[in-house]
């Protein structure tokens, strides 16, 4: 769904208070964030939007979120490990997106090392997933005190340590672990969000890659 076309639910109902009341905020939380994700350019573009989010709010990178989809070929992976020192140069004058070399620099990287992820796993969903935490890791309520209290866990520590030692860069626990909350891993919608219900069916009905 198009990032212009506004989510339809109504705006009183009960959210996660970080929603606020930007239409494309809300937008990206109700259809989007929590949901699980199987789709590795999908994955792949998050796990590089997270990078980019270092230091920063995530409503800032998903404002340019269009123009980073057009800059780097649609997180097209292989297109995406092609590009060089030109197209770092021509990345650091587009004023569309976040100009820090250190981040074009690990996206273009990132591409390079989940082209071997794949080769050795079959997919980059299939990777990610197998850092699914168990149910009884979970935290039996989700509140919006318990999210806050759990900025990195002992599976996002896991899949950070991992992922830098196959060579990923801007991959620490914390921006780990906003990937998984993203990406469905995890639901942490808090517990009076009317997405919780949802997102719940929707990962129970999901089949894990690599099952």
């Amino acid at each position: 769904m198009p990032e212009d076309a506004m989510s339809e639910v109504a705006a009183d109902v009960s959210r996660c208070s970080w929603a606020g009341a930007d239409p494309l905020y809300r937008h990206y939380h109700d259809s989007e964030w929590g949901r699980p994700v199987a789709d590795d350019t999908r994955l792949f573009e998050k796990i590089c939007l997270e990078g980019f989010q270092s230091g920063l709010s995530w409503i800032t990178v998903l404002r340019k979120r269009e123009r980073f989809r057009e800059v780097f070929f649609g997180f097209d992976i292989p297109r995406v490990a092609m590009m060089g020192d030109a197209d770092i140069d021509r990345l650091l004058q587009d004023a569309g997106i976040i100009r820090h070399r250190g981040k074009i620099v690990s996206t273009i990287n990132n591409a390079s090392r989940a082209l071997e992820v794949k080769k050795e796993f079959g997919s980059l969903a299939t990777y990610f997933w197998r850092f699914e935490p168990r149910p009884e890791d979970r935290p039996v309520l989700v509140t919006r005190d318990v999210v806050h209290a759990m900025p990195q866990t002992e599976a996002s520590k896991a899949m950070s340590k991992d992922l830098r030692k196959r060579g990923f860069t801007f991959v620490g626990p914390t921006t780990c672990y906003a990937f998984m909350q993203a990406m469905g891993l995890v639901n942490d919608h808090f517990e009076d969000c009317f997405c919780r219900a949802e997102v719940e069916t929707q990962r129970a009905a999901f089949t894990r890659p690599g099952t």
